[in-house]
Formats: C-alpha cells, sequence, structure tokens
C-alpha cells in the first residue's frame, strides 16, 4: 500500500522490450536503498524491483500494466515519481493508494494562478460514480485533491512544493496521466450496487 506522497524522482536509463514485457532501469537517489522483490509505485505504478545496481534499480511492466498505463511513452531522461510502500505503523499523509492504475487520463489545461497551478482532465462517464469533489484521486502517483468537478470533467489545484517535487511540472494538455481512483470509493460502489433498482 502507498499513500501517494512521492519521496523523490526517479530517471529512466534505459527500456528494453522484452517478449511482451518491458524492462525499466530508473536512476535515483533512492535507488541504492532498495532490495530485490520490494514493490515501489513508478508514477502510480506499484512494480516489483528485479535488479539493483550502480546507483539504478531495474523493474518489469508486463502487457496489461503497459496498455492500462502510460509506462508506453517512457523515454531515456522521462522523470518518474517515486515511493515506498507504507510501512505499518506509518503515517497516512495522502491517502490510501494500491498502485493499482485503472486507466490513463487525458490532460485537458493547465493554467497557472499567481504562484499555484490548476490542472483539468477529462474522465469517461463509467468512472463518474467513483470521482468526488474534495475527495482524493492518485495521478502518477500523487496524491491530490479534487478542488472542482464537472460532468465529464474535474480540477486539482498544485502548490509549489508538489510542483517542484513532483512530475507535475511536466504535464500538459494532452498529456495521458495513470489514474487510480479512491479505492473506499470503489468497495462502496460495488457494495451498492445489487442494491440500486432502475426502472
Amino acid at each position: 500500500m502507498f499513500t501517494g506522497i512521492v519521496e523523490t524522482m526517479g530517471e529512466v536509463a534505459a527500456c528494453d522490450t522484452v517478449g511482451s514485457n518491458l524492462d525499466i532501469w530508473i536512476r535515483s537517489d533512492l535507488s541504492k536503498e532498495l532490495k530485490i522483490d520490494q514493490s515501489v509505485a513508478h508514477n502510480g505504478v506499484c512494480l516489483t524491483v528485479v535488479e539493483v545496481a550502480n546507483g539504478m534499480h531495474r523493474v518489469t511492466a508486463i502487457e496489461e500494466t503497459i496498455l492500462r498505463t502510460n509506462l508506453s511513452a517512457w523515454n531515456l531522461k522521462s522523470m518518474v515519481n517515486l515511493e515506498r510502500c507504507v510501512p505499518a505503523g506509518g503515517r497516512l499523509d495522502g491517502h490510501i493508494v494500491q498502485g493499482h492504475v485503472d486507466l490513463c487520463l487525458i490532460c485537458t489545461s493547465v493554467s497557472e494562478r499567481d504562484g499555484s497551478w490548476w490542472i483539468e482532465f477529462a474522465f469517461p462517464a463509467s468512472y463518474a460514480h467513483l470521482i468526488v469533489e474534495k475527495g482524493s484521486v492518485c495521478l502518477d502517483g500523487v496524491s491530490l485533491t479534487v478542488a472542482h468537478l464537472g460532468d465529464l470533467s474535474f480540477a486539482v489545484a498544485i502548490i509549489p512544493y508538489t510542483w517542484s517535487h513532483t512530475n507535475v511540472q511536466q504535464w500538459k494538455a494532452g498529456a495521458r496521466v495513470n489514474f487510480e481512483a479512491d479505492i473506499l470509493g470503489k468497495y462502496v460502489a460495488r457494495w451498492m450496487a445489487p442494491h440500486i433498482h432502475t426502472d
């Protein structure tokens, strides 16, 4: 489990296709502290560390993960948000994040507002019941609050610290961003589904 509080950014050092999988080497300040078999969120995607060497670590993404996330758009020098799983008894500073991306959302606009940033995203109607105003969403591994909710869009407000310490500064209109809906909303929706009658 993760919290959506990014620890550091890593840089993609290599991407190699192996069959239908993608092997990715990430260079970061965190890499030397990682261990093989450890779960780490990469832009909100939970991936297992399979090798550590020379200040880098390697992860492997399978086809399902590649199709559902923005990993296929990564290239050399891409900056990736990194977070280790939260330890038992640790602080839950963001919200509960599984690292299981639902889909990629399209960024529709980015605007600066006197020192902060207002970023809007479009989402499919099938996810409307899982997004609530002032609720939590995870975007590229960053826990954010829905500042405004429209019919098929929402906006988040980015403070300067988040802008400087994560890769949200790379988001532009048209960018595909990994999205994970709040797991609590998913469970409530699943439980309520048999009890909702439509005539």
